[in-house]
């Protein structure tokens, strides 16, 4: 039988008890939980080793996983329950709770990140990631789109082929010039170079249909302002695309790229874009680098 005494003492752990709390939630892995909860694998398997001790947790195998699961007893549950609402992380813990399980039940976008892990790997005459992006910007119809961080520019030329116009935003003079010799010389006078800052971009409020942050959030020293100001620019219901690095701990990135930010997961990124507005917020890891360190691509979209 389960000690009340013991049971109490696992609770008083704020933690353990926002483990008690999402498991009571939903059933999750221990990936999902460092997803959530942002902690290292080992803190979060000590816990759930001493939850399932006292039998306040239970386990079973799920392919490669363990799939854990609360088991409150019911003179425990409204105890538990009052004491989750005094922590301050609960509303955050359940947000992002939420979109793990809208990723999961994606099976959409699971179909299409195995097909794109196939991508490649055997030869086919003609067919290449270059190919099928330019293809599919052909039937992408933004009227007007900001490339925020463009660097020299390369995705801003693609869509200029196709968008009414195109404004490149980049914080180096250097950049700006070249980018600009580079849309004179390839004939798109509807690409805009602008020199300015992915935190205050010069432009002007409600004015893009379409936002893209192309590896470039990373390098902001405040993503979250960055992306509030993409919140500004672009109109109702116009779209934000992130393509940035998932979060890694390959800290020579700082010296050898100059990023600030070792990456994003796909719940910090959903937090954030959920905090300055954003709705209907997807998430995929869409590559992952063969050779060391292994960087993934993160890719998320959003509405306005």
């Amino acid at each position: 039988m389960t000690s009340i005494l013991n049971s109490l003492k696992m609770i008083s752990d704020p933690t353990r008890l926002r483990i008690l709390l999402l498991l009571s939630e939903e059933p999750l892995s221990v990936a999902e939980l460092q997803q959530i909860l942002g902690m290292g694998q080992s803190r979060i398997s000590t816990q759930l080793s001493q939850l399932k001790k006292e039998t306040l947790v239970t386990d079973q195998r799920s392919g490669k996983n363990n799939i854990y699961s609360a088991q409150i007893p019911p003179e425990l549950s409204k105890i538990v329950a009052t004491a989750g609402k005094e922590l301050p992380e609960m509303d955050q813990d359940r947000a992002s709770l939420r979109h793990i399980i809208r990723k999961r039940k994606d099976q959409v976008r699971a179909y299409f990140d195995d097909l794109a892990g196939k991508f490649g790997r055997q030869y086919v005459p003609g067919r290449s990631w270059k190919g099928l992006a330019e293809a599919m910007l052909k039937i992408l119809n933004y009227e007007v789109v900001a490339d925020l961080g463009a660097g020299e520019g390369t995705l801003s030329q693609l869509i200029a082929q196709r968008a009414q116009k195109v404004i490149a935003i980049d914080n180096s003079e250097k950049m700006v010039a070249f980018g600009q010799a580079l849309a004179k010389e390839n004939k798109l006078p509807n690409l805009e170079y602008r020199l300015g800052d992915l935190q205050s971009p010069p432009i002007a409020d409600q004015s893009v249909d379409l936002a893209i942050f192309s590896q470039a959030l990373h390098h902001a020293e405040q993503p979250v302002k960055a992306l509030a100001e993409a919140h500004r620019i672009l109109k109702p219901q116009g779209r934000l695309i992130i393509l940035d690095l998932l979060q890694h701990s390959f800290e020579k990135a700082r010296e050898l790229y100059f990023d600030t930010w070792l990456g994003f997961s796909e719940v910090a990124l959903a937090e954030m874009l959920a905090k300055v507005g954003f709705s209907d917020v997807e998430t995929a890891i869409v590559d992952r680098e063969e050779a060391p360190p292994h960087f993934q691509t993160l890719l998320a979209s959003a509405i306005k």
